[in-house]
């Protein structure tokens, strides 16, 4: 089972994307704020991380900083979540090591996909001695 760590300051956002996830069959692990979310990270070892931007001690930008620089995570897509979708936001938590992005209010359907998305790039493809088809144009 593909485990998820969910970081945010608000109970509530929490539980529903504890909700959504666990429904879609992912273990969830949370944590209330930035330092929380370093720790559980590093004890739980887990295959996705979703950080809300705007949290106490220290915020989301500051957590993917400390993941960056630590081997272990190198591999771990790590998404931001956020109520603060104002122009460049999406392209400021790209550039600062976020492999993905949410806007709160969270769709369901939006942040299920992104969650899959991320867990299909790091997922090992069967290999198959079975030639593909060429593509004709």
């Amino acid at each position: 089972m593909k485990k998820v760590l969910v970081a945010d300051d608000r109970a509530i956002s929490r539980e529903l994307v504890r909700d959504v996830l666990e429904s879609c069959g992912y273990e969830v692990f949370e944590a209330a704020d930035g330092v929380e979310a370093l720790e559980q990270a590093r004890l739980v070892q887990p295959d996705v991380i979703i950080l809300d931007l705007q949290m106490p001690r220290l915020d989301g930008f500051g957590v993917v900083a400390a993941l960056r620089t630590d081997p272990a995570f190198d591999n771990v897509p790590v998404m931001a979540l956020t109520a603060s979708a104002m122009a460049g936001d999406r392209e400021r938590a790209l550039a600062s090591g976020f492999t993905g992005y949410v806007a709160k209010p969270i769709r369901v359907a939006a942040l299920r996909d992104e969650v899959d998305r991320m867990l299909e790039w790091i997922r090992p493809h069967p290999v198959s001695d079975k030639p593909e088809d060429p593509l004709v144009p």
